[in-house]
């Protein structure tokens, strides 16, 4: 008689081996069991061919989820190699230019621009941030003006300005919430006034997105959207992006007072819920696979657009693990951005984006 499988081990007991239903033994001569498990569900059928597993699929990667980062160099025609970020480069303006053109024939909806600024131009309080002909700036009117139908994200921070490296207003060792706000809120102003789209305050200050909602509200940007950083966690992942920005010479101390503790979970969800209070149209986690619960709880629990920052350590990780061969880059590009689609994202800030687009064009996604 065929053993049959009629529900699962009950909850609370641990299966042992003489659970597990077995054929019986082949007689001799045959090359088949006389009888196969009886299985009503049989997992496996969904999986044993291609078209089968893409009509199952739960989640999908299009262009549509992806943002693409790019980093800022004073000059014309300037592609210069961060070396800790293989295949990244800082880009001039002309060169972000065309790199927003290849976006949009890629149908990647956002750029998000990050300024490697000159260190002749930062001072202690970050001043260059609120020049209206920043780099940053010059950078949205060319592209608007080129490119006017891809959406322009600008990270709110003082850190690629400041001469300490810090996101904010530094006194006598301590951050200054309160007078660093005020100056955020004037840089998301100056930003909304070359034409950004999506403020995205990366400072972690509290009560930064109600004073930037307000102060774009006064000056009439009421459609200008806000993604807040609201579960940004003070992380060694960002060295790479440090090097690309130029703050990790000049970085003195460290971020924790004002970035989130890393084994902290609970406290993600009342950030979140005051970036929501006080105006956030978007949320962003970051980092990105090491903070996948995050991810997953925000979502949850907010059901606001939810964005993952796939950050630049992360990003050299797999290609520096690629370049050794120690694994196929190209997958582990794509199973990594799956996995934050699965966790509940929304979309990805990714370094992946160009190259990810690329490859779901040629496969007629």
């Amino acid at each position: 008689m065929a053993i049959k499988l009629s529900r699962p081990a009950e909850r609370g007991r641990t299966a042992s081996a003489a659970d597990i239903p077995r054929p019986q033994a082949l007689k001799a001569g045959n090359k088949t069991p006389d009888d196969r498990l009886e299985l009503a569900v049989r997992p496996r059928r969904n999986r044993r061919a291609e078209w089968s597993r893409r009509m199952v699929r739960e989640h999908v990667l299009t262009t549509d989820d992806l943002i693409w980062p790019l980093f800022l160099v004073d000059g014309r025609k300037i592609r210069a190699p961060v070396a800790s970020m293989p295949d990244v480069e800082r880009l001039s303006v002309d060169e972000a230019v065309r790199a927003a053109e290849r976006a949009a024939k890629l149908t990647i909806p956002c750029l998000a621009l990050f300024p490697y600024t000159d260190p002749g131009l930062r001072d202690e309080a970050g001043a260059e941030a609120l020049n209206p002909d920043n780099l940053v700036c010059r950078a949205i009117r060319a592209i608007k003006k080129e490119v006017p139908d891809i959406g322009v994200l600008c990270d709110v921070a003082l850190d690629p300005y400041t001469s300490h490296g810090h996101d904010g207003l530094l006194r006598d060792g301590v951050i200054l919430n309160d007078e660093t706000v005020a100056v955020l809120a004037r840089q998301a102003l100056v930003q909304a006034e070359a034409g950004c789209d999506i403020i995205a305050p990366s400072d972690m200050m509290d009560g930064r997105i109600g004073a930037i909602r307000a102060g774009l509200d006064a000056a009439g940007f009421t459609d200008v959207q806000i993604m807040a950083y609201a579960a940004k966690y003070a992380s060694v992942f960002y060295g790479p992006f440090r090097d690309a920005v130029g703050s990790s010479v000049t970085l003195t101390g460290d971020k924790r007072t004002y970035q989130m503790d890393p084994a902290n979970s609970d406290e993600a969800l009342r950030e979140v819920e005051l970036d929501v209070a006080e105006g956030a149209d978007m949320i962003m986690v970051k980092p990105g696979l090491p903070y996948l619960d995050i991810l997953h709880r925000v979502k949850a629990t907010f059901g606001m657009p939810t964005f993952a920052y796939q950050v630049s350590g992360e990003y050299a990780m797999i290609m520096a693990a690629a370049g050794h061969g120690w694994l196929d880059g190209e997958k582990a590009m794509l199973e990594s951005l799956v996995a934050f689609k699965r966790a509940g994202a929304d979309g990805v800030l990714t370094y992946f984006a160009q190259r990810v687009a690329e490859k779901l064009k040629k496969d007629g996604v």
